[in-house]
């Protein structure tokens, strides 16, 4: 519920003047995708490849978030919407500041992505899918989570016992089973540079 005793406040430096400052556009990087498909793992890795070309970003990623900001929530459906809606809200006000935002989060729900791409304005939200066949992710997963899933101990667990709504028109999408790392950013930074995000190198 929304308080009815606030009021917005225009501020007179606004998200251009900080892009000018900057010298840079910001945009926020949508990374969805089953656990283990290596949203956290391509993230950091375009991110240092940003943090080369001296852009200022930020990452958040889904595990350090529930250490602080979402930390009493759970993982029912409910709360996994708020955990996204809180993270959308947060990444749209670093966007506002003139950062490159990545996030790294499985954010099953398509309509829960859209009501993030809804916040900011048009070629802002960029989501890129990390493509990965559940049976791969499960072999990937070094936390036995799937494991714990299928024995029962973790309920609503996306991709076993909740479902995972695939991005109909991700504006990327990386196969993280068939590409290695490296031409997973380069299809990353490439798609950037042809969108004039960021500078060809």
């Amino acid at each position: 519920m929304k308080s009815s005793n606030t009021v917005w406040h225009h501020p007179q430096i606004d998200m251009s003047v900080r892009e000018k400052i900057l010298k840079q556009k910001s945009v926020l990087l949508w990374f969805t995708g089953l656990s283990g498909s290596g949203k956290s793992t391509l993230a950091n890795a375009v991110e240092a490849k940003l943090a080369e070309k001296h852009y200022a970003t930020y990452l958040l990623d889904g595990d350090n978030i529930r250490h602080g900001l979402d930390g009493d929530l759970g993982f029912s459906q409910k709360d996994r919407k708020e955990n996204i809606r809180r993270v959308g809200e947060l990444a749209t006000l670093f966007v506002d500041a003139g950062l490159i935002v990545l996030t790294a989060f499985i954010s099953p729900f398509r309509g829960d992505r859209q009501e993030i791409r809804k916040l900011l304005p048009n070629g802002k939200f960029i989501e890129i899918f990390t493509d990965c066949p559940v049976e791969t992710c499960e072999k990937r997963d070094v936390k036995g989570l799937y494991q714990k899933a299928r024995r029962g101990e973790i309920t609503d667990f996306t991709g076993v016992s909740s479902p995972y709504e695939t991005p109909v028109n991700p504006e990327i999408s990386v196969n993280t089973k068939r590409s290695d790392l490296e031409e997973c950013v380069d299809k990353i930074i490439k798609y950037l540079e042809k969108h004039k995000i960021i500078e060809v190198s």
